[in-house]
């Protein structure tokens, strides 16, 4: 069990959440030196940055925009008085890439990852009703154990980059929200849901783990506020008669409270609002409430201008209003997990989530997107450092499911996003981690992981482990683009035409197919970069979809145009986006509108 919970910072008649973000100081620290220096105990030279925040975007410097290495944030909180007595703590909603952090110049907690919540317990180190120092050390450096994966080079001159094997900027820092909590001593520390249809009705088995061995119960309501079920016990079974089922697009949320039960009244609640569904994959079909459903939507990032990886809830509002507009019903968490906040936007939104680890750049190289499509392989999984990689892959995989094992949303792992699996010691790696997966989820969601280029029926050596298969495809952009489309169409129909031969009885999902394009730009005839060419490739590759029974659904790479690092195959970030970085529509938009919404909703079986 993780050493600390997971659960949403969220406020009770027994527990207080207080944020922390705002203005906070910021220092850069290329010679490493703060820690040995006493830089907990205030940073020397600091400037101010707003918490929370992407750093790089924020200068106009150059060398801050690419740094690498440690950077320090401070600030300074009263704790209340009357908190004294409960479990005080700090929780970040994530840290990228690990930090260390110190209240009062007294390390409080370390945490490798960055873009899971942790939690800094400073009871022992606080000092209550005065004002209290908090300190963070971070740090951004890649490595081949870091989730996810790269280098880090240092030049010449000493100044130290980071060299990602992935095609996203590695933005950094404190980059969502940050709390203060006070729980009782004894408190519910993690539940556990899962849900199953008996004809109108659910029965939600449900587990509870608290800090101590008071009585505990849990009670469940409906939108109005009517008492749905309840039960006593840690652990058991809620009867719920005549359920409202959490369906695609339209969502209904139960509000589910449990409570510690003391002598003298309630020891600690807390309460959740959760959807009732069951996912599963039978055979060809992913089937939601029993029902198969067709995948449309999006890769995505958390990017946008200023805002870098940061979480904002405007932009969050924005992107759920033109998914909705666009005719979509889901969306993959490329190539981490997000905020906690987006995918409780989900659940009230009704949308699918494929939920993904931040086990991306398992491919050697600094241009995966252009060599993996020439046959190159590296094997990754060989190295000296491959234990080292398991285990903070395990460890992130653990954390992600804890978080999010009870958003309805969430009906489908992504393990890994493109990794090299064309050696043969990459199957006892796959295996571990899949099947670390299914023990750890009790709902025992279907797993995937996102097939790259190279990747091939009579190569790959992991996609057994997959219960979904999950293709990322540029058939006609990477491989045989421009005046070779046709050529293109006819590739990727061999492929299928392999995968169908394998008789797998699988469901198959394209989570990557696009090209890059300029807005604004047109060319007739087409043009490789232009809007023209975009629609025709995307019509393509639609007609190869819809051409086999098992593909099951289309998220198409990307969302928006998403920064990436600079290189003469990037032209200010990748321009593979269906909106412009600034959310507004190229003219692909409103082809998938259309689109969308004229399939029929029997489509290949699916109600979605």
């Amino acid at each position: 069990m993780l050493e600390y919970s997971m659960l949403y910072p969220r406020e009770s008649v027994s527990r207080r959440a207080k944020r922390l973000d705002g203005i906070w100081k910021f220092q850069l620290d290329p010679a490493g030196k703060g820690k040995a220096a006493g830089w907990a105990n205030g940073l020397p030279s600091p400037d101010w940055i707003p918490v929370p925040s992407s750093f790089s975007d924020l200068y106009t410097d150059k060398q801050t925009r690419e740094y690498a290495g440690d950077f320090w944030y401070e600030t300074q909180f009263v704790i209340p008085a009357d908190w004294e007595g409960r479990e005080i703590g700090v929780r970040f909603g994530c840290a990228t890439h690990r930090a260390s952090v110190y209240l009062n110049g007294r390390i409080a907690a370390t945490h490798e990852g960055g873009f899971l919540p942790f939690c800094a317990r400073i009871t022992s180190l606080a000092r209550y009703g005065e004002e209290n120092r908090l300190a963070v050390c971070v740090n951004n450096e890649l490595s081949e154990t870091t989730l996810p994966c790269g280098r880090t080079v240092e030049l010449a001159g000493g100044r130290k980059i980071n060299k990602p094997y992935f095609d996203f900027f590695n933005y950094s820092g404190l980059q969502r929200p940050v709390y203060l909590t006070a729980l009782p001593r004894e408190s519910i520390f993690d539940f556990t849901l899962c849900p199953r249809l008996e004809g109108t009705d659910a029965e939600v088995d449900y587990e509870i783990v608290t800090t101590g061995e008071h009585p505990v119960e849990i009670e469940v309501r409906d939108a109005s506020g009517a008492l749905a079920a309840s039960a006593k016990g840690k652990r058991g079974t809620l009867h719920i008669p005549h359920a409202r089922l959490w369906r695609v697009r339209d969502a209904y949320l139960y509000q589910f409270t449990m409570r510690i039960a003391g002598e003298n009244g309630v020891i600690d609640e807390y309460s959740e609002p959760a959807g009732i569904r069951t996912v599963e994959v039978r055979g060809e079909d992913i089937l939601l409430n029993g029902e198969p459903v067709y995948l449309k939507g999006f890769g995505k990032h958390e990017d946008s201008d200023t805002v870098g990886r940061s979480f904002s809830p405007a932009v969050m509002k924005r992107d759920f209003e033109l998914m909705k507009w666009v005719g979509a019903n889901s969306f993959r968490t490329s190539h981490y997990p997000y905020s906690e906040e987006i995918l409780q936007a989900a659940d009230r939104e009704g949308f699918l989530v494929v939920d993904e680890v931040a086990a991306v750049g398992m491919f050697e190289s600094l241009m995966n997107f252009m060599e993996a499509s020439t046959g190159k392989q590296t094997a990754f999984f060989e190295k000296p450092t491959t234990a080292a990689l398991l285990e903070n892959h395990l460890r992130a995989l653990e954390e992600l499911i804890t978080r999010d094992k009870n958003h309805a949303s969430v009906i489908l792992w992504s393990l890994f996003n493109e990794p090299e699996t064309t050696h043969a010691a990459a199957a006892p790696y796959f295996e571990t981690v899949f099947r670390r997966a299914h023990e750890l989820d009790a709902q025992k969601r279907p797993r995937t992981f996102a097939l790259i280029m190279n990747s091939l029926p009579h190569t790959c050596q992991c996609y057994q482990f997959s219960d979904v298969v999950s293709l990322n495809r540029y058939y006609g952009w990477y491989v045989l683009g421009g005046n070779e489309i046709e050529e293109a169409e006819a590739a990727f129909r061999k492929e299928l035409d392999a995968w169908k031969e394998l008789g797998l009885r699988k469901p198959f999902l394209f989570t990557e197919y696009g090209t890059d394009t300029a807005p604004g730009i047109h060319k007739l005839p087409s043009a490789m970069w232009s809007e023209e060419y975009q629609l025709e490739y995307l019509k393509m590759n639609h007609r190869v979809f819809d051409s086999y029974p098992f593909v099951r659904g289309e998220q198409v790479w990307n969302f928006a145009d998403f920064m990436t690092s600079e290189g003469i195959l990037r032209m200010d970030g990748n321009k593979k986006g269906i909106f412009t970085r600034q959310r507004q529509p190229k003219a692909a938009a409103f082809y998938f509108k259309e689109r969308w919404e004229s399939l029929p909703s029997g489509f290949k079986g699916g109600n979605g």
